[in-house]
């Protein structure tokens, strides 16, 4: 049985005006059904390579990626942005909610996309706001939310159609210390319940709050496994990178 996500030889390249860059370079892993993983890395490392590519927001230059046993680099433009809607939740470091709706319409949104009827919109999007515990503030404008409150909308607009990926790229980018760990609580506790979310960030103390790190540098995968492993965080010198297979 295939994984989830599947990075089979992964490849991005773009040209430079003489010089070709190397954002993702014969990059091979899996990520399973129901797993919590952080992909970390400095910037140009590649990790919003990978990111785009997961949240097929972009196509691999070379190799294949497959979602699900799907190989998304042979889709049209309109079978990605199905798998987009269907399959995969997207939370980000903005907010990107809509100032002039309430809570309930913000959360709405991917959902009238999907052509889902009105009463079945209003019951999904408030059973999601409870349970990121905004039930109470569904008539609310974002600007009446602290940030946390609105990150916390974002997740539940990401969760709304039940993807079967959350992907959160630097989700507490924008938020205070003490936010952010409430933020990550969350994620932890959307992976104990069963979604499979993959983090993206920079930063090696919010990457230790995943189950599974995989670190990248220069486009490579140079670490995957523990978080808690010593290797986990430790930054090659530069000239020593190297790719590591994954499970």
């Amino acid at each position: 049985m295939s994984a989830l996500i599947e990075f089979e030889q992964v490849c991005k390249f773009y040209q430079m005006g003489d010089t070709v860059v190397k954002a993702a370079d014969h990059i091979s892993m899996k990520i399973e059904k129901g797993e919590f993983v952080a992909i970390v890395g400095q910037s140009g490392s590649g990790k919003s390579t990978c990111m785009n590519i997961i949240g097929c927001l972009d196509v691999p230059t070379e190799g294949t990626y497959r979602l699900n046993g799907r190989d998304v680099g042979k889709m049209s433009r309109n079978e990605l942005a199905a798998v987009r809607n269907e399959m995969l939740g997207f939370i980000f470091q903005q907010y990107d909610l809509l100032p002039r709706l309430n809570l309930l319409e913000n959360v709405e949104v991917p959902l009238i996309y999907a052509g889902v009827p009105r009463s079945q919109r209003h019951a999904r999007a408030k059973a999601v706001l409870e349970q990121v515990g905004l039930g109470d503030k569904l008539k609310n404008k974002p600007n009446q939310l602290s940030g946390g409150q609105q990150q916390r909308v974002s997740i539940a607009r990401a969760l709304v159609r039940g993807p079967s990926v959350i992907l959160a790229d630097e989700p507490t980018g924008a938020l205070d210390s003490h936010t952010g760990r409430e933020v990550l609580k969350m994620l932890q506790q959307l992976n104990e319940q069963g979604h499979t979310v993959v983090l993206i960030t920079h930063d090696n103390s919010i990457a230790a709050m995943a189950r599974r790190i995989i670190r990248l540098e220069d486009g490579k995968i140079v670490y995957d496994g523990d978080p808690a492993a010593p290797e986990a965080t430790r930054i090659r010198p530069a000239g020593k990178g190297g790719e590591a297979e994954c499970s």
